[in-house]
């Protein structure tokens, strides 16, 4: 209260803030205008916007003063790098606050594992919410660790920052009632609930907001969103490294205005971050794209915040958190000054990482007989690629044949993909084709795959493929491109198999030498590692694969390699 009064006594005028910025235009969210007035701060939040002194004074004429950038929906795994570093990448781009799903470290290594991250982060400058996983796995055709159940649920969503359940991606057992995802809907805490629903139109999206769901981040198309946002469903949109949504999607802030749209990355690679920014690049290439500035601005922010029940961030008014940024121009939106709860964002000091959570790769030998895909001759179930989309096609082709057994023919773009368990050294390997990577040499592994993050490896060399998975195993996890038996390039990620402990440059510099030695090997489609690691991913349409086989989505059941 002493806090407060404090706050109300710089309001009023009687006391100097903190901080005053001075000069800049200022943008108002919540009318969507640009006020010509400074802005008052003390103890790390907003007293007032007028006439005010401060103790210390920043600035800010010619320039635009706007709240910090908020990623509605991420995954800290998918960066690669630990929470730290990746505040390092992220805070100078204007990113104050995210919204965390951990479903991948909860595949690995549990709910000790989720608690752990949540802990990492507590002391972090930047804020890092939470969301409970809903769906570990995301269906019965994966193979985490463990399971989560309600009562791992409802420990997460007695902690501090976790704000609700996470997107619940088994969106055939929610439409279809099933008990076991309605349950998870009961539980205390979980009346704010994210989406994923793929390709759901109809009485079936109807049926999935009417349990309560409230967003969804998987829209394609701008009849996909439009008929969310009327279902009273939060339009999430997406781009991420991967699956590019935005320039699809953006029509609708421009038709009906930025209500009820929020702005979100998923699953970024470092070096895009790095290339291309993060939340502050979605706000360029929207308004890039014909979205007022003002719009734009309030997905970033306001709207993410509104969605999520961060009332005191998303605004620059009395009593919000003093995230602030200041840009030269509404052209590049990468800010000059960032200030978070008040203050530039100084050292940012790592807690230490446990030994325990760095022992997560365990598979049972391997051979070449594991690979073998036998086919009888006849057609096979292929993998399609869908350029930049984490969807796929169910393709049918009649592969080339050796011994009884499909063979990747790089000729016609056919690669084969395996995916072996990694968690309990079952020994279960699923293995399967793709068309539409391009590869022509050599293997390209990783412990990333969504959502299980079994190991995934691809390649048109059985030999290569082996020698892919014993070094991604070897490394205690990590992305590996191998050709004629010689490592090209690796990433290392030992911390469950999906951080890695290095420093950022240093990450972003192997990540790029993974890209490139794919590419070297006649990878041309999207982002390879993270095009990989989706295809593993058993609740988004159409074909994908597992440790226990190829998988129909559309049909939600396992179908094997041969078509009778």
């Amino acid at each position: 209260m002493a806090d407060l009064a404090r706050r109300l006594a710089v309001a009023r005028g009687d006391q100097p803030a903190d901080l005053l910025i001075r000069g800049g235009r200022v943008l108002s969210v919540f009318t969507r205008e640009w006020l010509e007035t400074d802005v008052a701060v003390v103890d790390g939040f907003v007293a007032g916007l007028g006439d005010y002194e401060g103790r210390e004074t920043f600035d800010a004429s010619g320039r635009f003063v706007v709240p910090g950038f908020i990623d509605a929906h991420m995954h800290l795994e998918s960066t690669k790098l630990l929470p730290d570093e990746f505040a390092r990448l992220v805070l100078p781009l204007g990113t104050t606050a995210v919204v965390a799903d951990p479903h991948e470290i909860a595949n690995v290594l549990g709910t000790d594992g989720v608690h752990w991250l949540l802990d990492f982060c507590t002391d972090l400058p930047l804020d890092v919410y939470f969301m409970a996983s809903s769906c570990v796995p995301a269906s019965s055709f994966e193979s985490p660790r463990r399971a989560l159940n309600d009562g791992d649920l409802e420990g997460l969503l007695r902690r501090r920052r976790v704000l609700g359940l996470a997107e619940m991606m088994n969106f055939p057992g929610v439409i279809a009632g099933d008990e076991s995802e309605l349950s998870k809907l009961r539980l205390h805490g979980a009346q704010h609930v994210d989406g994923h629903a793929p390709g759901v139109v109809g009485k079936q999206l109807n049926a999935y907001a009417a349990a309560g769901i409230r967003s969804d981040h998987e829209a394609l198309t701008p009849e996909e969103g439009r008929e969310r946002l009327r279902a009273g469903i939060w339009l999430l949109i997406r781009e991420a490294s991967m699956a590019r949504n935005l320039k699809a999607l953006v029509p609708l802030v421009r038709e009906l205005g930025p209500s009820r749209i929020a702005f979100c990355t998923d699953d970024r690679d470092p070096d895009d971050i790095r290339d291309d920014g993060h939340v502050n690049g979605m706000v360029r290439k929207a308004v890039e794209l014909g979205v007022a500035p003002e719009d734009a601005l309030v997905c970033a922010t306001l709207n993410p915040a509104t969605w999520h029940g961060l009332t005191h961030l998303g605004a620059i008014a009395p009593g919000y958190q003093a995230d602030l940024l200041v840009l030269p121009d509404l052209d590049s939106f990468r800010p000059e000054l960032v200030l978070k709860a008040g203050k530039p964002v100084g050292e940012i000091v790592r807690p230490d990482v446990p030994e325990w959570v760095r022992q997560s790769v365990r598979i049972a030998p391997l051979v070449r007989d594991d690979l073998a895909a036998r086919s009888g001759g006849g057609a096979i179930r292929v993998i399609g690629l869908v350029t930049d989309q984490v969807v796929t096609e169910s393709l049918v082709e009649r592969p080339t044949v050796e011994d009884g057994c499909a063979i990747a023919d790089p000729e016609r773009d056919l690669a084969k993909i395996a995916v072996v368990e990694r968690h309990l050294a079952t020994g279960r390997v699923g293995v399967g084709f793709v068309r539409g990577s391009g590869l022509l040499r050599g293997a390209l592994a990783s412990t990333v795959a969504h959502d299980a993050h079994n190991l995934v490896v691809l390649g048109v060399s059985d030999d290569d493929m082996l020698a892919a998975v014993a070094r991604a195993a070897e490394l205690g996890g990590g992305i590996v491109a191998v050709e004629d038996g010689r490592v090209l390039a690796e990433c290392p990620l030992p911390v469950a198999g999906l951080f890695s402990d290095a420093p950022l440059d240093d990450v972003i510099a192997q990540s790029r030498a993974c890209t490139d030695a794919a590419a070297a090997l006649g990878w041309s489609g999207a982002t390879p590692f993270l095009t990989m690691s989706f295809l593993a991913l058993s609740v988004i349409p159409a074909l994908k694969i597992t440790d226990r086989g190829l998988v129909d989505v559309e049909r939600f059941e396992l179908v094997p390699l041969s078509v009778e």
